[in-house]
């Protein structure tokens, strides 16, 4: 009989678990739940070990591979912390789920263990060196580097969304001005929407309209389908983000040289424009002799989820 092997998905906002056979590349059941208001690091365990629990049915997996959004000692499986849902602060998360499950757990960022998904199964096989980048409720980046996961000494390699592209720009949760992040994630984008439907009421009539005028209800998505409707505004404040996300890519071009960047995330579902914006950027601030291969992630909004099956592959053959 072939085992099983658990993968799971904590995102900022929603959660994915799935259950595959070792060496099977359909999935033999999956789940998504999504945080719901106010989330902590005791409702994000519970609902999804719940997930889990339904999805194995009873049954025990030979190993768990985990993809966490925010930063992780991977060596451990602790998680360091969550930049959007509070008390994961120093978590051991791979003990947990071991206690949990009885099975081993490997536990790694979520970009990176995308990145290690769009390396193995998607967009980025036959390449040496990747650079991934997840661009949704923050921006995270993961580096395969000679085909290997890229962690640094820190363990906190591929952290783009930090890196600073406007020296005067607005504040980022990190503390910093004009990050990646902070001009590039999806409830920024919202947010610089919102500041400018205010400001300029006149403007923006497609994506008031598509709100009913709630402003509150505005996220990077609707945007996004404001935009490819043709509403201005809405575009605006996409190509702040593709301009900054293309800066960023530009640079860890010059400084790493990978044979293919590859993107995941809501936000990079913007559309055509986005995605011309965001190359002609990048070209721009690469040095000429630097291949430019930007491609959108073949695995889509599961990208992290495959990462984690081969994880737990791995997990499997330690």
């Amino acid at each position: 009989m072939t085992s099983l092997l658990l993968a799971l998905d904590f995102g900022g906002t929603k959660h994915t678990a799935g259950i595959i056979g070792c060496g099977d590349r359909e999935w033999r059941g999956h789940k998504r739940v999504i945080s719901g208001e106010n989330p902590t690091a005791q409702s994000d365990l519970q609902k999804m070990f719940a997930a889990a629990r339904e999805l194995l049915a009873g049954a025990q997996p030979a190993a768990i591979g985990v993809s966490f959004g925010g930063p992780v000692e991977a060596q451990s499986g602790t998680v360091r912390l969550s930049h959007h849902v509070p008390g994961w602060e120093n978590i051991a998360l791979a003990d947990l789920l071991k206690q949990e499950f009885g099975a081993p757990a490997c536990v790694d960022n979520d970009a990176n263990v995308a990145a290690w998904g769009e390396y193995r199964f998607g967009a980025g096989k036959g390449c040496k060196s990747i650079l991934y980048l997840t661009v949704s409720t923050g921006v995270g980046g993961g580096w395969v580097l000679d085909n290997k996961i890229w962690h640094g000494v820190d363990g906190m390699a591929g952290e783009i969304g930090h890196t600073v592209v406007d020296p005067n720009g607005p504040i980022c949760l990190c503390g910093k001005r004009g990050c990646v992040e902070r001009l590039a994630s999806g409830p920024y984008i919202a947010q610089r929407a919102r500041e400018w439907l205010v400001e300029q009421p006149e403007r923006g009539q497609i994506l008031r309209g598509i709100m009913n005028n709630n402003l509150n209800a505005i996220t990077g998505q609707i945007v996004a389908s404001a935009a490819a409707q043709g509403d201005e505004l809405a575009w605006g404040a996409l190509k702040v983000a593709a301009w900054a996300l293309g800066i960023g890519i530009g640079n860890s071009i010059n400084l790493m040289n990978p044979a293919r960047v590859i993107l995941g995330g809501g936000v990079t579902k913007s559309g055509d424009r986005f995605w011309q914006v965001l190359r002609e950027v990048a070209r721009q601030t690469a040095l000429p002799q630097m291949s430019i291969d930007i491609v959108p992630a073949a695995l889509g909004d599961d990208a992290p989820l495959w990462g984690a099956v081969a994880l737990a592959e791995e997990c499997v053959s330690a």
